[in-house]
């Protein structure tokens, strides 16, 4: 029941009703980097060619994690798949805590986040390298750096690339969440005020968080529908065969 445009799909709304999360997460450095650019081009038609060279580059670094956490997929499922159920059961609980904590519900990917913001602390000098931003590949460089951030809506929908148990597809996976959050991002830049206002009501963020914890649910029960319709189909089989059996036993007396 992994079925990959559904998955795809998934991901892309994900990340778009994710956008609460990204302006509180990448709000603040879409200014910064905004505010990096000279003065002449921080206007919004001429910011946005720009910005899109920002995301281009996040986009293209979470489908680079996407390869990598599908590759440790397709590793730790095997030829027989075995674990695949259960990558993808855990995938569903990630993201019903991930609804739970863009709701302010429950705030446990923070530890998550935590541990990524050690790898984080490596990269940010880096991008401290690249600015102020007068080259396109300035920004396309920023833009995959910042695709490193922490960020537990990042790592909830990468247990959902690995769980496709295919390096290219948990890589479309995460090129697809990271489409959903582009129009979040690029208005974040453009018109950060206005839309961050909106955004942020208790009852947009509380919709949001609704609908992921109903893609974590729908992802949490396919794998066990499909293992009950399985065990359903087999277990008359193997009780009609020892009828067989015994009949066959009655016929030799």
């Amino acid at each position: 029941m992994n079925d990959p445009a559904i998955t795809l799909t998934s991901a892309f709304i994900i990340g778009l009703l994710g956008g609460a999360h990204c302006i509180g997460m990448c709000g603040g450095i879409m200014n910064a980097l905004s505010f990096a650019l000279p003065e002449q081009q921080r206007k919004p038609r001429s910011a946005l060619p720009t910005l899109l060279l920002y995301n281009t580059g996040r986009i293209f670094s979470y489908a680079v994690a996407g390869a990598l956490v599908g590759g440790l997929g397709m590793l730790l499922q095997g030829p027989i798949g075995i674990l695949g159920p259960g990558l993808r059961i855990f995938a569903g609980l990630m993201l019903v805590a991930m609804g739970l904590y863009l709701a302010g519900w429950w705030r446990g990917l923070v530890h998550l986040e935590k541990l990524g913001g050690h790898v984080w602390k490596h990269l940010q000098p880096l991008g401290n390298r690249l600015m102020p931003v007068t080259r396109p590949s300035q920004a396309l460089l920023l833009g995959a750096l910042w695709g490193w951030l922490p960020c537990g809506l990042t790592y909830s929908t990468l247990t959902l690339a690995v769980s496709t148990g295919s390096w290219h597809q948990a890589a479309l996976v995460m090129a697809s969440f990271g489409l959903g959050t582009l129009p979040v991002m690029l208005a974040s830049g453009v018109f950060a005020h206005q839309l961050k206002g909106w955004i942020q009501r208790k009852l947009v963020r509380s919709i949001a968080a609704i609908l992921v914890i109903g893609f974590g649910i729908w992802t949490l029960a396919s794998p066990l529908v499909h293992m009950t319709a399985n065990h359903a189909t087999h277990t008359p089989t193997m009780q009609h065969g020892t009828g067989q059996d015994h009949g066959h036993g009655h016929a030799q007396h």
